[in-house]
């Protein structure tokens, strides 16, 4: 894929890969054992603050690598609506308002399968989102969503 690429789903970027993000992108660290170390398993860039907009293309890019995701925790406060379901690809997801603060995103395959992912905001410049994106993503990483964000902040305009 390329930087002019304009496509609607996200790209799903490994973090070993360090080139230009864009709003629109999900970086992922996808680990297949029981004992994942991370406190976050990935980071998503959405465009805007329109979950029925953004959602879907996620969801989509999500479901490539994980499987069905069956449901989505999100703070309602941080969007602008929040419905209780969205049909995406046929298949419902269920979405569940939680007080996890706009920072993150809560992904559950199967039952009990859960996904954590680091929500950088519409608004943040390219170099801070990558930055953050990239921290979120470190197997070692043992720092929240929040003070990832406040850690990396955007220099000014």
């Amino acid at each position: 894929m390329t930087d002019s690429d304009t496509s609607d789903t996200p790209r799903l970027l490994p973090d070993a890969v360090h080139q230009p993000v864009s709003p629109g992108t999900a970086l992922l660290r996808l680990e297949t054992t029981h004992a994942r170390e991370g406190i976050l398993d990935g980071a998503w860039w959405p465009r805007s603050r329109d979950i029925g907009a953004e959602l879907p293309s996620l969801i989509t890019a999500l479901t490539e690598h994980l499987g069905p995701v069956t449901r989505v925790g999100l703070d309602a406060s941080a969007w602008d609506e929040l419905p209780t379901r969205l049909v995406i690809d046929g298949r419902v997801v269920h979405i569940d308002s939680f007080p996890v603060g706009d920072d993150t995103v809560l992904i559950t395959r199967g039952d009990r399968d859960h996904f954590s992912l680091l929500v950088v905001p519409p608004d943040t410049m390219p170099d801070a989102a990558r930055a953050a994106m990239a921290r979120a993503v470190r197997a070692d990483n043992v720092t929240g969503a929040e003070q990832i964000l406040i850690d990396t902040p955007s220099p000014p305009n």
